[in-house]
């Protein structure tokens, strides 16, 4: 009934996106090498952030099923 959530698009775009920046962080110019640290960073703070909001999610989920049983 329940399937696993097919996420082959979203891990190919992620690793475009890792490789891309391990590319830019060859660039000769300071500002591209300083933008691609900031960016890795804003990416994990997203997921983080992402995580966070899955999980106080599940906990209202559960919280509401145990209501609507009352």
């Amino acid at each position: 009934m329940f399937t696993k959530e097919d996420n082959t698009y979203n891990d190919i775009r992620e690793k475009s996106l890792l490789q891309w920046l391990d590319e830019m962080e060859q660039h000769e110019d300071v500002a591209v090498r300083g933008g691609v640290k900031l960016c890795r960073e804003y990416i994990k703070y997203l997921k983080d952030k992402n995580e966070k909001l899955q999980n106080e999610n599940e906990l209202k989920n559960s919280y509401l099923k145990k209501m609507s049983g009352r």
